[in-house]
């Protein structure tokens, strides 16, 4: 019974962790919890991510979304649609091959990857934000949003994160969209439960401890609603310096763990 309220309270910290950040830089907070549940408490690879993935199934990102529509941020379905056909896919490929290939390697490519997405982040901080409000109709290109969805889908696949690490500098990239509109259409893409491929097939190959995967899905609740508030009191470039200093932390833990 300690072992068991261990586990899921050890699980309520690092969802609170990972919520604060997903809710604060529109992350899906598995590049949080990844690293969390394998250094913290021990758990291998591939079990970390199939925990992380399953914990993104519930619709946590809500209260951040309902936070940034109370802001005046606009949700732009017709992009959220194209990256959602494309996130699945990757998802499922991306799965396959995180239990085909040695953690080692996996992770230290996405340390390197982080890397130079914090550098690109970082200098997009200084381009002038598009208004909360505007309209970007017609901006929105189907082949550029499917492949900005199946980027993220086969990394949230290969390491078990919400995607939102790459699809936030992808869509600042690509399109003309202010930080806090990336961040809202990144949480509304991971709002339904496109992990379950994903989760299915990390369940198949390794058993998932449950109770400590409740713990992460309440905190990360909790503190994905609370990160939102947070983000709300940030000016737009430091707030994207903030996401790419993020990055660059968040590269050291997975070297570290290497």
């Amino acid at each position: 019974m300690v072992d068991g309220a261990h586990q899921f309270l050890a699980g309520l910290g690092s969802g609170l962790a990972g919520g604060l950040l997903s809710g604060a830089f529109g992350i899906g907070g598995g590049i949080v919890l990844v690293p969390l549940l394998a250094l913290a408490l021990h758990l291998d690879q591939h079990r970390a991510q199939g925990v992380t993935l399953a914990a993104m199934l519930l619709p946590n990102s809500l209260p951040a979304v309902l936070h940034f529509r109370r802001q005046g941020v606009a949700i732009h379905w017709g992009l959220v649609a194209w990256m959602t056909g494309g996130f699945l896919p990757g998802l499922v490929a991306g799965s396959f091959a995180a239990n085909a290939v040695p953690g080692r390697p996996l992770r230290l490519g996405f340390a390197c990857f982080l890397v130079l997405l914090a550098a690109g982040v970082w200098r997009s901080a200084s381009r002038a934000p598009s208004a909360p409000g505007d309209s970007q109709a017609g901006r929105f290109p189907p082949l550029p949003a499917a492949a900005i969805g199946l980027a993220g889908g086969a990394c949230a696949g290969l390491l078990g994160i919400g995607g939102g690490v790459v699809v936030i500098p992808l869509l600042l990239w690509a399109f003309p969209l202010s930080q806090r509109e990336a961040q809202l259409q990144s949480l509304v893409l991971l709002l339904p439960p496109l992990g379950l491929p994903g989760v299915l097939v990390y369940a198949a190959s390794s058993e998932l401890p449950w109770l400590l995967l409740g713990g992460v899905a309440l905190g990360f609740a909790a503190g994905a609603a609370l990160g939102a508030r947070a983000t709300s009191r940030m000016r737009g470039p430091w707030l994207s310096r903030g996401f790419a200093l993020l990055l660059v932390a968040m590269a050291a833990l997975l070297l570290q763990k290497t």
